[in-house]
């Protein structure tokens, strides 16, 4: 009987992925741990997700709630983990001390000024769960949901020696897409992708073997479809190939199109399209409709879905339980998977999954144009982790110096002034050791003429 536990049960995650696993196929009774520390939206989503069991024909399987996950995560099989620490706490200051200093984001939670903060409230937590699961549940395949994705997966991967993957939906969500641009079934789209979470590209793109980005490039003229993704499209015209992140979202991992307000005006749209403070505005409101749809669906006032999605947790528990190889986009230890980025790093690649666990495949080394932007990004991962390893401040201001798109608006001094500001505004979520740092040399005087 697999045991399954949902770390951060109350995410928007947990109703779609039990869902996804109770669909499939040839697995036998099993049993469902779901935890969450918040005790008032467990009472939601536990009995929920039993409603979900029931409906699905799952009655025999088992499900348990706690806010203590040492309750249920001994023996675990798969850890699947969307935790939030924090809450909508902090995605004001995430979002509003950077915008003081002419850093705009759209969404901010897995690179820049809100990334890095993210982190450093979530990565601790993140740690002490995995010190548990090492000694409750040491031979559970770890799957973690939560962002900033490479930083997490590189946190968990240098510091323990369990199975861990990073699982995110950009990789099927663009396939998919470009799919529909092209006008191709999806079961005849074939592609390689790969490099890191939310920066992995489309190197090859065909069907029956023909090649069809030259396709792609004049559909994309289209207005109609450039409308649906301008930056994504830019850069795909700027550099080749195309990405995997949305471009609101994507904008935020280079310095081309938020350093300025008429570049901010020309390539930017709404919502997930680039929108300034999208994320921060919307995403409080975003939890408190979803706890009341959740309400009414357990009190049979709005629809509970029943079909399987293409999130690739449920895919990881198939190919592991029957032994049917199947394979995962996730983001893994490169290994040399990909050679021109750096192998102390965590890649996006194909990984196959069977009874033997996660099998990492070795994609090959990258156009070097697009190598380049994920390694800019990869230093940034590399001082937080390493900054939150050591315990030391310092790391972590040289996480923010480096960061892509605050470069291109800040100047040196000015981006510790705004790593402080946050430190501060955040003190409460964040460890102790980070107000523990060098003070910065007082500037010296001009010199004269």
């Amino acid at each position: 009987m697999p045991r399954i536990t949902m770390l951060g049960a109350g995410s928007a995650f947990t109703p779609k992925l039990v869902t996804d696993i109770a669909l499939v196929e040839d697995l036998g009774p099993s049993e469902i741990g779901l935890v969450d520390i918040d005790p008032k939206r467990l009472k939601i989503i536990a009995p929920l997700c039993r409603k979900i069991l029931d409906l699905c024909g799952r009655e025999d399987w088992k499900l348990t709630g706690a806010t203590d996950r040492r309750e249920v995560m001994k023996g675990s099989d798969y850890l699947v983990n969307f935790i939030e620490v924090s809450g909508t706490k902090t995605v004001r200051y995430d979002n509003d001390i950077p915008e003081q200093y002419g850093v705009t984001q759209c969404i901010g939670d897995t690179i820049g000024p809100g990334g890095v903060m993210k982190a450093l409230r979530t990565i601790p937590a993140w740690l002490d769960i995995l010190q548990d699961a090492e000694r409750l549940c040491p031979n559970a395949l770890v799957l973690n949901y939560t962002n900033p994705m490479s930083m997490m997966t590189l946190a968990a991967l240098r510091g323990f020696a369990m199975p861990v993957v990073g699982l995110c939906h950009s990789v099927q969500g663009t396939s998919r897409k470009l799919a529909r641009w092209l006008k191709i079934p999806y079961e005849q789209f074939e592609w390689t992708c790969g490099g890191i979470n939310h920066m992995a590209w489309f190197t090859s793109l065909a069907r029956n073997g023909k090649d069809q980005y030259t396709r792609l490039h004049r559909v994309c003229r289209e207005p109609a479809v450039y409308e649906e993704d301008p930056i994504r499209i830019e850069m795909m015209w700027a550099t080749g190939y195309f990405v995997t992140e949305s471009s609101g979202h994507f904008s935020e991992y280079v310095p081309y199109f938020r350093k300025r307000k008429d570049l901010i005006r020309k390539y930017t749209r709404d919502r997930y399209r680039g929108e300034s403070g999208f994320y921060a505005r919307d995403w409080p409101g975003w939890r408190k409709r979803d706890d009341a749809h959740r309400k009414a669906q357990l009190a049979g006032k709005a629809e509970i879905t029943t079909e399987r999605g293409h999130e690739f947790a449920s895919i990881i528990i198939e190919a592991a339980e029957t032994n049917r190889p199947a394979v995962i986009h996730g983001s893994v230890l490169n290994t040399g998977l990909i050679p021109n980025l750096p192998v102390t790093g965590v890649v996006e690649v194909p990984v196959m999954i069977d009874r033997n666990g996660f099998n990492p495949v070795c994609f090959g080394p990258l156009p070097e144009v697009v190598a380049a932007l994920c390694r800019s990004n990869m230093a940034v991962f590399e001082c937080v982790v390493q900054g939150i390893l050591d315990r030391d401040p310092e790391q972590i201001h040289h996480a923010m110096l480096l960061d892509p798109n605050t470069a291109s608006v800040c100047s040196p001094r000015e981006i510790r002034d705004m790593t402080d500001d946050l430190i501060k505004a955040e003190r409460r979520y964040l460890p102790d050791w980070l107000a523990k740092r060098r003070p910065l040399p007082a500037p010296r005087p001009a010199p004269k003429a």
